[in-house]
């Protein structure tokens, strides 16, 4: 599985971005990502944010309010919070925690407060969405960790 670039990262549901419309204080403020895959912006009213980049979504934006509402809007975007990553199985604290860049499994793993004394340490189980189909690999870890990924933590046999 490829690792995404920071720039090229496509939204998803529970991400939060930062949306500014130069000179429209009451349009820039950070929107969800709704389970629905769109943003509520005021005058425009939904716009759809999943699988589209944070600049894809500030074209839209633009766009929109252009067709209705302002001459030359500049609009950018920034993704100010990431989906979270789950964390299972042979961990110390299993869960869901917040995903930062330059994340890896072994990072993950200590963000859990390690490994259990029963974990197999050299390989894990990896859960990841590619436009909306789930693939389960098996990882070493130093492989790098993206926002909604599951980890899975196996238990060793002896």
């Amino acid at each position: 599985m490829p690792v995404v670039p920071h720039a090229t990262y496509t939204l998803d549901a529970g991400d939060r971005v930062r949306i500014i419309v130069f000179g429209q204080q009451n349009l820039s403020n950070v929107y969800t990502v709704s389970a629905t895959g769109t943003v509520s912006v005021p005058l425009i009213g939904q716009v759809r944010a999943r699988g589209l980049t944070a600049a894809e979504v500030a074209r839209q934006v633009a766009r929109r309010l252009r067709n209705q509402y302002i001459k030359d809007p500049k609009v950018t975007a920034e993704v100010v919070t990431y989906t979270p990553f789950y964390i299972l199985g042979e961990v110390t604290t299993p869960g869901q925690y917040p995903f930062a860049n330059g994340l890896t499994v072994e990072n993950a793993v200590a963000i859990a407060e390690g490994y259990t004394p029963r974990a197999k340490k050299r390989f894990v189980r990896l859960t990841r969405g590619f436009d909306g189909v789930k693939s389960t690999v098996m990882v070493p870890t130093d492989y790098p960790v993206q926002p909604g990924d599951t980890i899975y933590v196996l238990q060793r046999l002896f």
